[in-house]
């Protein structure tokens, strides 16, 4: 008599086991961290699944950021904000094993959708999210966001040093209007956010 992972093969009676199954496909997990520890337990989540060997059940662990820009004494520099200070998303296969080797992981307070089985987001909602990081690395978004009224002065430009305030924001631009005093008259200029500061 066969068993579901037998056959018998020929005549000679000699058994085969049929192929294994394949793995259930790796799901994307919301992992709760300590804020400023993302890039340290993306580290030490990938070394402790290698140690216990269970390196293959982990696909990637992704840490929501993207890339901004802000001019520091007149110099521009380029940094990495995140999405979601605290939070990692971890593609996995959940298992015992898998769900102790990330709850065991220094800095991390559990998973997010909680129990023994937290439940998994949407690829798609993760498929936005790193949409919206590749758009952030090629064209980083301004670090500081005008506000109408607030005072500011230009860094560059022809119009640098000079003192005005914000008539309009035209965020879709990532540009402002700003009023300044030339000639002591309110001239209306527009300049890229990285051409002024808050004053």
């Amino acid at each position: 008599m066969e068993t579901e992972d037998q056959h018998e093969a020929g005549a000679g009676g000699a058994v085969v086991k049929a192929s294994a199954k394949p793995a259930p496909p790796k799901r994307w997990y919301i992992v709760h961290i300590h804020s400023g520890y993302e890039s340290k337990v993306q580290k030490s989540l990938l070394e402790r699944a290698r140690n216990a060997g269970h390196e293959a059940e982990f696909d990637e662990i992704l840490i929501p950021e993207e890339n901004v820009v802000e001019v520091v004494k007149g110099e521009k520099r380029t940094s990495k904000r995140k999405f979601f200070p605290g939070y990692i998303l971890v593609h996995m296969n959940l298992t015992d094993e898998t769900w102790h080797i990330v709850n065991d992981t220094p800095k991390v307070t559990g998973f997010v959708g909680g129990g023994e089985r937290p439940a998994p987001i949407p690829d798609e909602d993760v498929d936005k999210m790193t949409e919206k990081m590749r758009e952030g690395a090629e064209k980083p978004k301004p670090k500081i966001i005008f506000e109408e009224g607030e005072a500011v002065r230009v860094i560059t430009g022809p119009f640098a040093n000079f003192n005005g305030y914000v008539d309009e924001v035209l965020a879709d631009k990532e540009r402002v209007r700003v009023m300044v005093q030339v000639f002591g008259r309110s001239t209306p200029v527009v300049l890229d956010y990285i051409h002024v500061e808050k004053s």
